[in-house]
């Protein structure tokens, strides 16, 4: 009997050819989308859970609370890490984690006797001490994980760095220079290698060195300041049956003891709490951890946006067979009278609905194969699934294309085999009003989706396009970042600077330790003159050469900037943004000309006199407000960024004669630059990839939608070919026939964006409210989003109304 339902379903398949690929490719479509989103989703879910700890393995968290508002924060200070350890018995062993904060990528040389010097930038590096690879877990394929930093000046490198600096060779005990702006310039002898896991983690590190030795090594080791220098990441080992709930709330009284008194004094707060290791990426609730977290909500977008995509596949081949049951009530008819149960007849249905489904899935996986490289380049995720993975996914798409196919074939079969033969028979059957309501919901259904999306995708669109043009209070086009990033790079920086000004190419040119964009990790709490550190507010600061605010186009609205015309200025001297005024208690800019702020550092009051007030501008991405900001003079050549203002012209030229200058100046390391503007733009990666995935997703939703208007309105098309040969001859016009067949389908698109325009605020302001500076939404974008629905609509189900329109009437009248 099964036999003879596959039999029956795939002679139905071969005979009603575009109906069956309609259904075929809409499913292949919708479980594809499926597939590829269930990668991206299982590949989120993996992160951190191959550690060999994992069950006892913690990250330290750390709740900052300051004048009403939390963040929820990764790092804090590693006397606190201590302090913890040393308190509560439930702690077996911790360790610290410290970002090269200050490298956006870290130089490396080895110096090969008779071959010269092998230089290159790298990035991923950070400083441990040396319980980390003793805590997680790493694969290494030299040294020993137990011991491999428990010598000052050791290095563990992952294979691919040390493939390229040694090739083939053991990189065992060989000795290379690493130039940082975090920790400085030092050698290093490599004491491992590890290669990357097939699941991922939230350390993204190519290469750990240990914090022995370098610039960081009292604060790892030696430092007692449990309120600054909050830098740490931290792990915790817990011992077996520990209860972390239990060591949690303990928390609170440790904080009261050690920070108390000094927390009450900047009316602040402090509360810490633990996340288990493979949660850090999608749970913790902390959005700058070690590398940015994944978003819940994102995920939640994606996997409805998958499911919303395959049940329009779904609706597509229920209403494509409610719509044919005209053509398959004679057959139901007569095996109900050979005496075919109704059973039998809903098998029979469901049988031809699953085999399309496991031909659309034999489709889909061939889909996902070739689409998967452009879909890891879209999502920003190399999506490498360890094997077990594999039968456990392949298991899964089974199950959901099998669900797919019941689902999708559940209502016409239940529809189908409910037909009385004798009406069929006799030729009495016509589509119930049920039947036909249901088709027309299911349609409005389908378009709702679909318009929900086109609107998001709009909106995300003009959001994107405001970030990329809105005015950020600083010059940042045409602007060339050179980092420095060795002690040499800093010591040509005066050099480099005068050559760089004779070139009438380059406008000006100014150096800083940080610049609009990246991390700044420096914030100080500071007061102004007559109030204490009771009075306190939190004010990023960033040092600066003489010209680098004239490179910026940054402009004084009250006192003054640096600049080389006041050699005299000093580090003791203080540039403030008007947000910082006024968070400081100043009544207006010109007030605080003059006046003094200061911040306490251990025990020691250092006062900074404001000589200038500059406009508010954002130095961070446009997520969050404009903060209090000070700028401080540093006349040293310790610069972390050279920043060049290009004339516009000959950008090629001028790129040219900068890097001709640093060869000459520094032949022993690469010349390397980005642009400001692209630099800051890096900040929206994330919503970048969500935009692009939704505009994806889009099309595919409206294809699929518009697959299905296609084949009913062929269907409609055909059950009317009768009526439009009688009005044709009596003298019907075509507009008026294209009219007649397109009014009812267009009906229907009118109240699915009529239904999906407020779904689609309501979703879209929820997502903007993540931004500080948003667009507003306002009627134009529903009334460009309406429009583009009708036309994709009318386009859709024109095509065949054309065309039934253009056809013979004699001959159709004769052949009905």
């Amino acid at each position: 009997m099964f036999r003879n339902y596959i039999t029956v379903a795939v002679r139905n398949l071969m005979k009603h050819k575009g109906f069956s690929f309609i259904n075929i490719f809409g499913l292949s479509i919708g479980l594809t989308c499926c597939m590829l989103i269930s990668l991206y989703i299982y590949h989120e879910y993996s992160y951190d859970t191959y550690h060999e700890h994992d069950g006892r393995l913690y990250q330290l968290g750390v709740i900052w609370e300051n004048e009403g508002e939390a963040e929820r924060r990764a790092t804090i200070a590693g006397a606190v890490i201590e302090g913890l350890e040393q308190e509560f018995p439930e702690i077996e062993e911790n360790t610290k984690l410290l970002k090269l904060f200050q490298d956006d990528k870290t130089l490396m040389q080895y110096r090969e006797q008779g071959a010269g010097v092998k230089s290159f930038y790298e990035t991923g590096g950070y400083l441990a001490d040396e319980d980390f690879f003793k805590l997680l877990t790493y694969d290494f394929v030299e040294g020993d994980p137990q011991t491999a930093l428990q010598n000052p000046n050791t290095l563990v490198v992952s294979e691919e760095i040390a493939k390229k600096l040694f090739g083939n060779q053991p990189a065992l005990n060989k000795v290379i220079s690493i130039s940082s702006n975090t920790n400085g310039d030092y050698d290093f002898t490599i004491t491992g290698v590890f290669r990357p896991r097939t699941s991922p983690s939230h350390i993204d590190a190519r290469f750990v060195m240990s914090a022995r030795g370098g610039n960081f090594e009292s604060l790892f080791q030696n430092n007692t300041d449990m309120l600054n220098n909050n830098m740490f990441f931290s792990y915790f080992l817990l011992k077996e049956g520990a209860d972390v709930q239990q060591l949690e709330q303990k928390f609170p009284a440790f904080i009261e003891r050690h920070m108390g008194k000094e927390l009450k004094e900047r009316n602040s707060g402090r509360e810490l709490f633990l996340t288990p290791i493979k949660d850090v990426h999608l749970h913790s609730g902390i959005e700058n951890n070690v590398t940015p977290a994944g978003s819940l909500t994102y995920l939640r977008i994606l996997a409805s946006i998958a499911v919303l995509t395959l049940l329009i596949a779904c609706i597509n081949f229920m209403n494509l067979s409610t719509a044919r049951s005209s053509k398959r009530s004679v057959e139901v008819g007569v095996r109900k009278v050979l005496g075919a149960e109704k059973q039998a007849l809903v098998w029979q249905f469901l049988g031809e609905s699953l085999v399309m489904a496991l031909a659309a899935f034999l489709f889909a996986i061939a889909f996902t194969l070739l689409m998967l490289p452009v879909f890891e380049q879209v999502s920003g995720r190399e999506i490498i699934l360890p094997l077990e993975a594999h039968a456990k996914l392949f298991l899964l798409f089974v199950v959901l294309t099998l669900a797919t196919g019941l689902v999708a074939g559940s209502y016409p079969a239940f529809y189908l085999s409910s037909f009385r033969p004798v009406r069929v028979l006799k030729g009495r059957f016509s589509n119930s009003m049920a039947a036909t309501s249901l088709r027309k919901g299911l349609v409005i259904f389908q378009f709702v989706i679909s318009v929900v999306l086109i609107i998001a995708s709009v909106i995300i669109s003009n959001q994107m396009s405001y970030l990329r043009s809105k005015d950020l209070g600083f010059i940042k086009d045409q602007q060339v970042v050179i980092p420095l990033r060795s002690a040499t790079a800093k010591e040509i920086y005066p050099a480099l600077k005068d050559k760089l000004n004779n070139n009438p190419g380059i406008q000006t040119v100014g150096a800083s330790y940080y610049y609009p964009g990246i991390f700044n990790p420096t914030d100080w709490f500071m007061y102004k003159e007559g109030n204490s550190v009771q009075n306190a507010k939190s004010v990023y600061i960033n040092f600066v050469d003489d010209s680098f605010l004239q490179t910026l186009g940054i402009k004084p609205v009250a006192g003054r900037i640096f600049s080389p015309q006041f050699p005299a200025d000093t580090n003791a001297h203080i540039i403030l943004n008007k947000k910082g005024v006024a968070e400081l208690g100043f009544s207006s800019p010109e007030a605080a000309i003059g006046s003094w702020v200061a911040f306490d550092w251990q025990g020691e009051q250092q006062r900074f006199e404001v000589v200038g007030v500059v406009d508010d501008f954002h130095f961070k991405d446009l997520h969050n407000t404009i903060d209090p900001f000070g700028f401080l003079l540093n006349n040293s050549i310790n610069q972390n960024y050279i920043i060049a203002h290009v004339a516009g012209g000959d950008m090629g030229g001028t790129l040219d004669y900068i890097e001709k200058s640093w060869n000459a100046l520094n032949p022993n390391e690469p010349f390397e630059y980005s642009f400001l503007d692209q630099d800051f733009q890096k900040n929206y990666e994330a919503e970048n990839r969500l935009a692009s995935m939704i505009s994806y997703f889009t099309i595919v939703a409206i294809l699929i939608s518009c697959l299905g208007l296609f084949g009913l309105a062929t269907f409609s098309a055909e059950q009317r070919i009768k009526e439009i040969g009688i009005r044709k001859v009596l003298g019907a016009s075509v507009a008026s026939l294209v009219a007649l067949l397109s009014v009812d389908f267009l009906k229907l698109i009118i109240l699915a964006v009529v239904v999906a325009s407020p779904l689609a605020w309501y979703v879209m302001r929820e997502w903007l409210q993540t931004f500080a500076y948003r667009v507003d939404v306002g009627w134009q974008v529903f009334a460009l989003t309406s429009l583009i629905a009708i036309l994709i609509a009318l386009l859709t189900v024109s095509f065949q109304a054309i065309r039934a329109a253009v056809s013979n009437p004699v001959k159709n009248l004769r052949t009905e």
